[in-house]
């Protein structure tokens, strides 16, 4: 059934007719939030709206009506509408205008979403984790490394709705690069889903390359003079942000093969060669997070053993110590003991003698200790 029937079916009314009915209860349902940083004077959360022609922009308004009403009418090219965080009430007009499932809008309204792809009919709904390297002075054991966000997509037949939430991953540089290529963009909103894969998959890479210099640091903090003094709380942290950047990419590995070898209605055959190259940019991300746990695995297993070398290096240094100030305590102890025959207690040079005793034993001790590395 063409997206028109569709419109037909959910609404009750031919396809203007439904059209002007949906822009009704869009203007009731939203209002526009100019307290939000990242919401545009557009109103509610729509972020651009823009109709694509042989891969060229059409000009004109950016009224999402118009657009679609342009783009069925003629049955060429696509509307592409950006959002950022919309509310249930704000993306309840939009998921009427083009018939998205109500699981699909559900779960582009309330993100935390794993990354994914789902079939809907002749809709396709694809979820990617963004993320993006925090940067910080110095690394501690509460530095934020990596940041998450999403991007959820919808793709028609002639149409491309990406939802975007956080403060992050921001689609306006992607669209000019599509704009400047319009053979690529012609191809259709199977191209610009595409490029946002690509986009967050490249995103990927740059993040990766940015925690192995942090990674480096405290490789080269665990093995330096005084290692075993580093803090393991910062090798702690780097894991748990690490974690949660593997969590935005490993699951996103099968949504992109499917995408890159099983045929889709809105995915054309020349489209999927390009998701294959996703595929590999994506593997190596993984590849490297892999790698980078691994390492940070050893780093923290060569630290405790710094750790546990020093704390034996210190009992060694008590223990000789110990056996130095143990002499003199046992020759003054015996002669403590106040008896009245004890070895030369009447004799002059008795009491020099005794210290040279006590002074020999220690210098004598204290030179095997040195030798033996325990001082």
């Amino acid at each position: 059934m063409s997206m028109a029937g569709n419109l037909r079916k959910v609404t009750g009314l031919d396809k203007v007719g439904g059209l002007r009915r949906v822009a009704r209860l869009a203007r009731r349902r939203g209002r526009v939030d100019l307290s939000h940083p990242a919401r545009s004077p557009l109103g509610s959360a729509v972020v651009n709206c823009v109709t694509y022609q042989n891969g060229a922009r059409v000009p004109g308004g950016r009224d999402l009506l118009e657009a679609v009403e342009r783009v069925r009418k003629t049955d060429d090219g696509f509307v592409w509408l950006g959002l950022h965080e919309p509310t249930e009430r704000e993306f309840a007009g939009i998921a009427e205008l083009f018939g998205l499932h109500p699981l699909a809008v559900e779960d582009a309204v309330e993100a935390h979403q794993r990354p994914k792809l789902e079939r809907y009919g002749q809709t396709l709904f694809a979820v990617f984790k963004t993320v993006c390297y925090v940067e910080h002075k110095e690394l501690t054991a509460t530095s934020e490394v990596v940041n998450t966000g999403e991007i959820m997509v919808f793709v028609g037949h002639d149409f491309v709705i990406t939802v975007r939430h956080g403060r992050h991953g921001s689609l306006g540089p992607l669209r000019e690069e599509l704009e400047a290529n319009p053979e690529q963009l012609s191809k259709g909103p199977a191209a610009v889903l595409h490029a946002v894969a690509d986009h967050v998959v490249d995103e990927y890479l740059n993040v990766t390359d940015l925690v192995h210099a942090d990674i480096d640091q405290v490789e080269m903090d665990v093995f330096a003079e005084n290692g075993a003094r580093a803090d393991p709380g910062r090798i702690y942290q780097l894991k748990r942000e690490l974690l949660e950047l593997k969590r935005a990419v490993a699951p996103l590995a099968r949504p992109i093969l499917e995408l890159a070898t099983r045929p889709e209605r809105v995915v054309a055959p020349e489209i999927q060669a390009y998701f294959r190259d996703v595929s590999d940019h994506l593997l190596r991300a993984t590849e490297q997070i892999a790698a980078f746990d691994e390492l940070l695995n050893s780093i923290l297993q060569a630290h405790l053993a710094q750790v546990s070398v020093a704390q034996n290096e210190d009992m060694r240094k008590i223990t000789a110590w110990a056996a130095l100030i143990a002499v003199p305590t046992m020759v003054c102890g015996v002669y403590g003991m106040n008896f009245e025959f004890m070895p030369e207690l009447h004799w002059r040079f008795g009491y020099p003698m005794v210290w040279g005793v006590i002074a020999l034993a220690c210098f004598t001790l204290y030179r095997g200790f040195k030798r033996n590395g325990w001082l």
